[in-house]
């Protein structure tokens, strides 16, 4: 008779529960949410002011398309000179009969001083036609500079050195003197001078100009990072394989681009808000009555001795604006690269 054999059990092994790693509650489970995209985003929802900065942004925005609808539920708009029309709401010298810029319950904001406009709905207007310009110029500049950055760093050669030189020649050039200068004589060229120029040629004109000087900077970043990447292993076994120079580009560049680019966009708008507004500022761009963050502190800075109201509410909305953005632009590079972070 056989006997069974008895079978022998491994000790087990008594694992400290303190030395086991803690686990992350905010970590992903499996495989879910572990894409570059996911992660950056679950970092940006953790830095409290990136959200904060986001709102308030966002609310700029939303106000600025629904300008229209609100002025019409206000029951005001921008180009009315309310005080014109009614004598008791300016003194004589043009000034706001009631104190802080004439505010009321009739006009939120106070009017304007001189012809007695709705300051709140010049503002909503102001905000949207600044934010249109600059977001306008914002997309066209990273359009235009993904296209020849990429193309530039992925030639090389005569293609890459012409086109470094011209980034290096709009980078030195005064576009700012450039377009003080020659604003006058381009009107005159397209308006006569017995005719009023259009606001829709004034904001092409704007956009126009600072997309054709603001290119350059966002070109030359992807240029330098395309020439490191060029030589990366991937993109060695992708020519290997025989793929295009347009699937290297958007299949394998692009992708690992879109980090510095992010980056750029978000801080070029403020960029533009401010750049629009200085030459609305000097005369050179919009003007009045068309409302615009830049007219609205032009037309303050006249007054703002007697009363400092009607250039209080653009300026602090404005550097509101700047700074929010700046400081998102701020989280987004911070999200999207944690190396970065200070």
């Amino acid at each position: 008779m056989t006997i069974p054999t008895p079978h022998t059990t491994a000790p087990l092994e008594v694992v400290d529960a303190k030395a086991l790693p803690t686990p992350d509650p905010s970590a992903p489970k499996g495989g879910e949410g572990r894409s570059p995209g996911k992660l950056a985003w679950r970092r940006f929802k953790r830095d409290r002011t990136g959200m904060i900065s986001a709102y308030v942004v966002i609310a700029f925005f939303v106000v600025a398309l629904c300008a229209p609808l609100i002025a019409k539920l206000y029951g005001k708009d921008p180009y009315t000179t309310y005080g014109q029309n009614d004598t008791s709401l300016l003194d004589d010298f043009g000034s706001p009969v009631l104190p802080n810029g004439g505010i009321s319950g009739d006009f939120w904001f106070g009017i304007e001083p001189g012809l007695g406009r709705d300051v709140f709905t010049f503002l909503l207007y102001a905000m949207r036609n600044s934010l249109l310009i600059a977001a306008a110029t914002t997309l066209l500049v990273t359009a235009i500079g993904i296209a020849i950055g990429i193309t530039a760093g992925y030639l090389g050669g005569k293609t890459d050195y012409l086109v470094g030189r011209v980034i290096d020649i709009l980078l030195a050039f005064p576009s700012t003197l450039f377009f003080i200068a020659f604003w006058p004589v381009m009107i005159s060229i397209l308006v006569s001078p017995e005719e009023n120029t259009p606001v829709w040629l004034t904001v092409v004109s704007l956009i126009s100009v600072m997309t054709a000087f603001g290119w350059a900077s966002i070109a030359r970043l992807l240029r330098g990072e395309v020439l490191a990447l060029r030589e990366r292993e991937f993109i060695e076994a992708a020519k290997v394989t025989g793929a295009s120079p347009a699937r290297i580009i958007f299949k394998e560049l692009l992708p690992n681009l879109w980090t510095p680019i992010l980056i750029q966009a978000t801080l070029a708008l403020p960029a533009y808000v401010t750049a629009e507004a200085g030459l609305a500022f000097l005369g050179v761009g919009l003007t009045s009555p068309t409302p615009d963050w830049g007219v609205m502190i032009q037309r303050g800075s006249d007054v703002y001795q007697s009363d400092i109201t009607f250039m209080l509410f653009p300026g602090v909305t404005m550097v509101i604006f700047v700074i929010a953005f700046n400081l998102l632009g701020d989280s987004v590079r911070d999200a999207l690269d944690p190396k970065t972070k200070r």
